[in-house]
């Protein structure tokens, strides 16, 4: 039986949508949670509270992880509740789509100080502070293995995440840490549907094998397996969780 007993799992993004769905799946499997938010104090309240009322724990953290400042913080607040970090999820993320010619620089650079270097921040930290044996699960897309038109600064910025990812997984080998990257297809999330049509959304459904597009606990399933001690010999590895979407 999987179980994450007494592991504690720090969550970047975790007030809504898929890191919600990470937060409170990986606190019934036994986990101690951190929430780390950005901005949505009342979102992540929500997920503390539900899964304090299941009996969980969890602790909500603010911090923006592009600024290396507050990434410090958000160890240090977390170790200081739980006395260790033994997952990192990397979740938190930002998506403007548009043709390349049409993206503007503050796009660009929005989704590389969120997606990349909140990614390289959290690593670095992590490098340190994670506990021996622990894990480190990023997320990239499965955008980034098929060529759609409008998703060209964002499918960069993803695949910047995968090679910090094979590169850190060695790094990390003499701390018995691992380090995969995830990759999910579409996801029912407001970051996927905000701004498309139904028709847009079921067209890109039906690249799917199963003609849907995943729900946010479908992705939680296979975060809490990586994190878990069955994927211990698994590491810098892609793993796509998009229904033979790419």
């Amino acid at each position: 039986m999987l179980t994450l007993e007494n592991k504690v799992m720090l969550i970047t993004g975790a007030s809504r949508g898929i890191g919600a769905a990470i937060a409170q799946a990986a606190a019934r499997a036994g986990a101690h949670v951190i929430v780390n938010y950005a901005g949505s104090l009342a979102d992540a309240d929500a997920v503390v509270a539900a899964i304090a009322e299941a009996g969980g724990q969890a602790l909500a953290v603010q911090a923006d992880v592009s600024q290396p400042a507050d990434v410090k913080r958000l160890f240090a607040e977390s170790i200081a509740r739980f006395g260790r970090v033994d997952v990192l999820v990397n979740n938190a993320g930002i998506m403007a789509l548009a043709p390349l010619k049409d993206t503007t620089d503050e796009d660009f650079q929005r989704m590389m100080d969120v997606n990349v270097k909140g990614v390289f921040n959290t690593l670095r930290e992590a490098a340190t502070q994670l506990a021996e044996g622990g894990s480190i699960i990023n997320f990239s897309s499965s955008t980034t293995r098929v060529m759609m038109p409008n998703y060209a600064a964002y499918c960069a910025s993803k695949g910047a995440v995968e090679q910090l990812t094979r590169v850190f997984a060695k790094e990390m080998g003499p701390r018995r840490i691992t380090v995969n990257t995830l990759s999910p297809g579409p996801v029912d999330t407001e970051l996927f549907t905000k701004g498309k049509s139904a028709e847009v959304i079921a067209r890109i459904a039906g690249m799917s094998a199963f003609n849907r597009i995943a729900e946010p606990p479908e992705i939680a399933d296979v975060v809490l397996f990586l994190a878990s001690d069955h994927a211990r010999w698994i590491s810098g590895q892609n793993l796509g969780a998009n229904g033979a979407f790419a």
